[in-house]
């Protein structure tokens, strides 16, 4: 039976995609280099290993929507799951080179968006949990076989916080996704109507403005 192992090798955008996309370049490796692998359904569990990097000023003010005030980071820090994600390796022996494509969201609804957003520079500490499973050929080639991929099967990886923000900036040049509830942008909608105001950046700017007055 195939024994599978993961090793991340390079991060790039993906240019041409429908929604914004990491593609992860992963290499996998059969232990039994002549064993001939057909498929691999797999899987994956991305988490982010937020206490294994460290953070400036300017990060940790920007991160307390997520993690409250630095003082309390030794309490709220924890690891963050970033997203699922599946992909179906094609047939190899000995080993493969693969694209796995991670979906990104620019909603800060999203607690990874959030922490990718408040990073100004550095590495972002990746875990990639892999499970699925393996469609192979017995050495004679005469029976087709299923396995199991272990769940101890992982690889480590630090993507670089200007790759995400290169992304980013190609799928939405110098604009941010706010998703709000549909009471709050009615509101919002007619703020924006009863002021004769043509842009939402200039709704938002007016209200922000009478705030700095009111508080003034």
């Amino acid at each position: 039976m195939p024994d599978l192992d993961f090793q991340i090798e390079g991060v790039a955008p993906a240019r041409f995609s429908v929604t914004p996309q990491l593609l992860f370049r992963l290499t996998v490796r059969n232990s039994n280099r002549e064993e001939a692998v057909q498929t691999v359904a797999l899987r994956c569990q991305v988490q982010i290993d937020v206490t294994k990097r460290r953070y400036s000023p300017q990060e940790q003010e920007r991160l307390r929507d997520l993690f409250d005030a630095p003082e309390r980071w030794s309490q709220t820090l924890r690891t963050l799951l970033w997203t699922h994600v599946s992909h179906n390796v094609s047939a190899f022996s000995g080993e493969l080179q693969t694209d796995l494509p991670v979906p990104c969201t620019f909603d800060f609804n999203v607690a990874s968006t959030k922490y990718f957003y408040g990073l100004s520079e550095g590495e972002i500490p990746l875990c990639f949990l892999f499970s699925g499973t393996v469609f192979y050929q017995t050495l004679d080639g005469g029976h087709l076989l299923t396995g199991p991929i272990s769940w101890e099967k992982e690889a480590r990886f630090r993507l670089p916080v200007n790759v995400w923000r290169e992304m980013m900036d190609v799928y939405y040049p110098n604009s941010a996704w706010l998703n709000l509830r549909r009471d709050v942008f009615e509101r919002l909608y007619e703020y924006k109507v009863q002021r004769g105001i043509p842009t939402w950046e200039q709704a938002l700017e007016s209200m922000m403005q009478e705030a700095e007055v009111s508080h003034s």
